[in-house]
């Protein structure tokens, strides 16, 4: 079968609750992290594409997250293993892109190596990159030394001004509704750090199929970060996965000595722009590849 008639075997549609055992299918066939709670928050927040075989079986998917009018998340590109090398990852892309396009919208996107070359081919281009940490369900060796004028404690609905004006710069847009559906979805990880009454890092998690994910956590320097890590850690049952973006060497440090370990690169590209929004320099770890 040549690719241009399975091309036309294949129909085209937005992503709707009906396509979310779908895309968790999908999800779980490329070995990531998502799951159901996952697909629905995307969905209900954002837009998706996807295409599907005759028999309604969903191949392949793409969702975009918008943030403010600026620009949106490009995310969940999957194809089915067995529709593979057929373009329909690059048919997806371009469908997303003309989405944004059509709104004067930025597209950022965080790459895996696998499909990095795709989206080069597809104008995006590299800004920065993160790492993926993953410890299995063990104690992490060392524990949150009590820093003196540091105080941590859960997110309270009073905290969320100060916390989006510290988020803002970092990301880049605001993205209230998304931060205050991952403090909903584990609470136990939704911490912040305050020194004198003001808050000087958060921290957010959410449960995942394969393992718990921490982040985002934004923090205006390296000692709150440390602290608000170690007490999730104390507070939320492993397996862990951490998004730690390179530039935060100390970090990456401390990671591995709590018995971290290096599981995949990811580069954040950017299309329709010179450089991805927001500045990394108080972003410690990403809220994921799928939201940013």
């Amino acid at each position: 079968m040549t690719e241009n008639t399975e091309t036309t075997l294949v129909r085209e549609h937005d992503l709707a609750e009906e396509h979310i055992a779908g895309g968790l299918a999908l999800s779980r066939a490329a070995n990531w992290n998502q799951n159901e709670a996952d697909w629905r928050m995307m969905l209900r927040l954002g837009k998706g594409f996807g295409l599907s075989a005759a028999d309604g079986t969903l191949v392949a998917s793409i969702v975009l997250l918008p943030y403010g009018n600026a620009y949106a998340w490009m995310s969940m590109v999957l194809v089915s293993p067995g529709h593979r090398r057929l373009g329909y990852a690059s048919r997806m892309l371009r469908r997303a892109l003309a989405w944004l396009q059509s709104r004067a919208m930025v597209g950022v996107l965080d790459a895996t190596p696998a499909g990095h070359e795709v989206y080069v081919q597809e104008g995006l281009r590299d800004t920065w990159g993160f790492q993926r940490y993953s410890l299995p369900a063990a104690p992490p060796l060392s524990g949150w030394q009590d820093v003196s004028g540091l105080e941590l404690r859960q997110i309270a609905d009073g905290d969320w001004p100060q916390i989006l004006a510290l988020d803002l710069p970092a990301f880049g847009a605001s993205r209230e509704p998304l931060l205050r559906a991952l403090a909903a979805r584990l609470p136990e990880a939704a911490l912040l750090a305050s020194r004198g009454g003001k808050i000087c890092a958060y921290l957010l998690g959410r449960d995942g199929r394969e393992a718990r994910q921490l982040g985002p956590l934004v923090a205006a320097d390296l000692v709150s970060a440390q602290a608000l890590l170690s007490h999730a850690l104390a507070r939320v049952p492993g397996p862990w996965y951490m998004d730690i973006v390179d530039r935060h060497a100390s970090l990456r440090s401390w990671a591995l000595m709590q018995g971290f370990s290096v599981q995949r690169p990811f580069t954040r590209m950017v299309h329709g722009a010179q450089r991805a929004p927001g500045d990394n320099r108080n972003v410690m770890l990403v809220a994921g590849p799928e939201l940013g």
